[in-house]
């Protein structure tokens, strides 16, 4: 076997170990980063925050409007008790429950307006965890095939591996770290083929000696461009 012949068989497994890893990995962020789940999370959060503060509005706004009727309650006993026979303590009183009952009013407005908000901040929160739900079933059915297409590829790299070792036995000491050098300066391609006179990475024109070179089975040729 020619040494070119024999590294570009290499390369070949190499770069099926590369997709292998880069798709591994792709599984492994979107296992452990899932956007959309965390945005489904974050809405019902935010919903129920909401929903929280509203709800403490609407629990003041009751106390305080019933605050008010009791004072109200407490003024007309008062005024029609008998207790007050004064008229200037009667007109007052009957001054205070004018008074009171018109901000009566102005709560029992802010209580409805309350309300109304507390009501549309549950439906919020109840379309929130119903969108919350069909994104964990969704994720669940997502990651149970990730996981499945996971554990392939872990396969798949295994057997790459071995199939690595194999490839490599034959190659010389010194034939094989000028690959590995070039894998790494090259984004993993040390090995490329000739394509219509051409070098397929890189597309530079070959002249009829290096390809003629490119054949020989006892020496290496050279890209003069990408130096692969």
């Amino acid at each position: 076997m020619s040494a070119s012949l024999g590294l570009y068989r290499l390369q070949k497994v190499d770069s099926q170990i590369d997709r292998a890893r880069t798709q591994a990995e792709t599984i492994r962020k979107t296992l452990e980063n899932d956007i959309e789940l965390r945005n489904a999370l974050a809405q019902v959060e935010s919903a129920q925050a909401e929903y929280h503060q509203i709800s403490n509005q609407l629990k003041n706004a009751e106390a305080e409007a019933q605050a008010k009727k009791i004072k109200i309650e407490q003024v007309e006993s008062s005024l029609y008790g008998g207790g007050v026979q004064n008229p200037k303590e009667l007109q007052d009183l009957q001054k205070d429950i004018v008074s009171l009952k018109k901000h009566l009013v102005t709560l029992e407005e802010r209580e409805l307006e309350v309300m109304l908000s507390a009501e549309q901040a549950e439906k919020q929160l109840s379309m929130a965890k119903l969108e919350l739900e069909k994104v964990q079933a969704k994720s669940g059915n997502e990651h149970k095939q990730l996981l499945s297409n996971q554990a392939e590829i872990m396969k798949d790299l295994e057997r790459l591996r071995e199939e690595r070792e194999a490839s490599i036995a034959p190659i010389a000491a010194n034939l094989l770290s000028t690959y590995e050098d070039l894998r790494k300066q090259k984004r993993g391609v040390a090995v490329t083929e000739i394509n219509e006179d051409t070098c397929s990475s890189c597309g530079a024109p070959l002249n009829a000696a290096l390809q003629q070179n490119a054949k020989s089975a006892g020496q290496l040729a050279h890209c003069p461009s990408c130096g692969r």
